[in-house]
């Protein structure tokens, strides 16, 4: 059986239309990044991503994207906003990748029917995502800083918007850092994580009192070794008390 057969049986089994996109973000040297591919043969980024088997949970699909790019397993995931723009589709990556010889010619009606695609946001943590894995159409896949994005296809760059606006907002009411920061943090980084998101200073005292007040903060009676100033404290996330908190929210915000 050769490579074109098989994508076609692969085709005939996927769910027409429909596609899904996740914005998987990571947090490192104070800078929100997302993990990117770069098309083969071309200067044109994208986001993880596929399409959808007809016998399978779009959230499966999600999943399973999101370990075949990074490896890792149990990781938030959120579906956040359905892509549905007339817009938002258009003929040239087909054509682009039909010419570069990476896909079946006899696939291209099928490629070019109209998409809509559902949006998920992973937040890991960028150390471990050891090598980021390129899929089959791609030559690399990176992470970018979320605030110089390269030349993104389609609508991609709106979907990373679209997703760092949602966990802003989402920030408000809901605890973030459990899989964005290693198990045991300062309160500094776990701020620096929060400015970052947000895009704006907090005032440290504040923060510290309300992040203590919501009691999903565990001091582990150790402190950062290798650093300038007095050794800061570290912590790590009550888990258990971390997702009640998920699950019930925060009355207060920032």
């Amino acid at each position: 059986m050769n490579k074109k057969e098989e994508v076609a049986i692969q085709v005939e089994d996927l769910q027409p239309g429909l596609s899904i996109d996740c914005v998987i973000f990571g947090f490192h040297e104070n800078e929100l990044k997302v993990l990117l591919l770069r098309l083969k043969n071309s200067d044109i980024w994208a986001l993880p991503g596929g399409f959808v088997n007809k016998e399978i949970d779009v959230d499966q699909e999600a999943i399973h994207v999101l370990k075949n790019r990074t490896g890792l397993e149990s990781i938030f995931l959120h579906q956040f906003h359905l892509f549905g723009s007339v817009s938002r589709n258009n003929t040239y990556h087909t054509n682009h990748l039909i010419e570069q010889k990476l896909l079946d010619p006899n696939l291209k009606e099928w490629f070019a029917q109209r998409f809509v695609t559902v949006g998920y946001y992973a937040l890991v943590e960028y150390s471990k995502v050891e090598e980021p894995t390129p899929d089959l159409l791609s030559e690399a896949c990176e992470w970018c800083a979320i605030n110089d994005l390269p030349n993104l296809m389609l609508d991609h760059k709106d979907i990373i918007l679209e997703a760092h606006a949602t966990l802003k907002k989402e920030l408000n009411h809901q605890p973030i850092g459990l899989n964005l920061l290693p198990e045991k943090f300062t309160i500094p980084e776990l701020q620096s994580l929060y400015e970052t998101v947000l895009e704006k200073k907090l005032d440290r005292r504040n923060f510290r009192r309300k992040m203590l007040g919501y009691d999903i903060l565990i001091q582990t009676n150790e402190k950062r070794t290798g650093v300038a100033h007095k050794a800061p404290d570290l912590y790590k996330f009550d888990q258990e008390k971390y997702h009640l908190a998920i699950s019930q929210g925060f009355k207060s915000g920032w």
